[in-house]
């Protein structure tokens, strides 16, 4: 008669396990992958924070050099105008120099009609078209920018006369003055077309002065005591 057989105290087939041992066996792999045993079970959040840290460093390293060019890009724009605002103003004085010497050019032959209007204005006075022609003439270069200067009376001036003689002493004068003016004087603003010809006079002097005076209260000393 056989025996029945106590299923309890059977073991179990060879190359099994209950499921207790295989859940351990599962969470052993899972945690050996997350230590990096295996590249498929690591967790991919560390090496995102990885690649932002390094994408960041390079945004910030091509902001510093962008800002840089634009620095450099600012600084030679202002070189640019500034060298642009220099050549303007050399074209404008050279503009305004050759339009002066043009002018001293065409000018300067008739300052010695206006001479000979002076002298027939000596002689007498301008009548009928002769004057009308002498008037405009010195309307149209008076325009033109020459100026007539010099008149007795005035100081002598080195720049703006030629002393053609000095004709005494004055005491009414305390510097060397114009006296006699031969011929006008012309100047385009601050350039001398001609300098006026004049005969000029010298303050007189002290000593000469004070020799008369003292020679004076001599006499009226003398017929004091007398």
């Amino acid at each position: 008669m056989t025996e029945p057989r106590d299923e309890q105290n059977i073991p179990p087939p060879e190359g099994s396990f209950p499921d207790e041992a295989a859940e351990m066996v599962a969470e052993t792999d899972v945690e050996a992958g997350a230590a990096g045993g295996d590249p498929a079970t690591a967790d991919p959040a560390a090496d995102t924070s990885v690649d932002t840290d390094a994408g960041g460093e390079g945004a910030d390293d091509e902001l510093t050099l962008a800002r840089i060019a634009l620095e450099e890009r600012t600084l030679d724009l202002q070189r640019l105008q500034a060298e642009f605002v220099n050549y303007k103003r050399r074209v404008e004085r050279d503009r305004e120099l050759v339009k002066e010497n043009a002018t001293y050019a065409a000018l300067a032959p008739i300052t010695e009609v206006l001479d000979t209007i002076d002298r027939a204005r000596e002689h007498e006075p301008l009548e009928g078209g002769f004057k009308a022609v002498a008037e405009q003439l010195e309307r149209t270069v008076g325009a033109a920018g020459l100026i007539r200067y010099g008149a007795p009376g005035d100081p002598f001036d080195p720049s703006l006369h030629e002393a053609l003689s000095h004709v005494g002493e004055d005491p009414e004068v305390s510097v060397t003055t114009c006296k006699i003016v031969a011929k006008a004087g012309y100047r385009i603003g601050d350039r001398v077309v001609r300098a006026a010809q004049v005969l000029v006079v010298d303050p007189a002097d002290d000593g000469a002065q004070a020799a008369p005076e003292e020679q004076g209260q001599q006499d009226q000393q003398d017929q004091q005591d007398q």
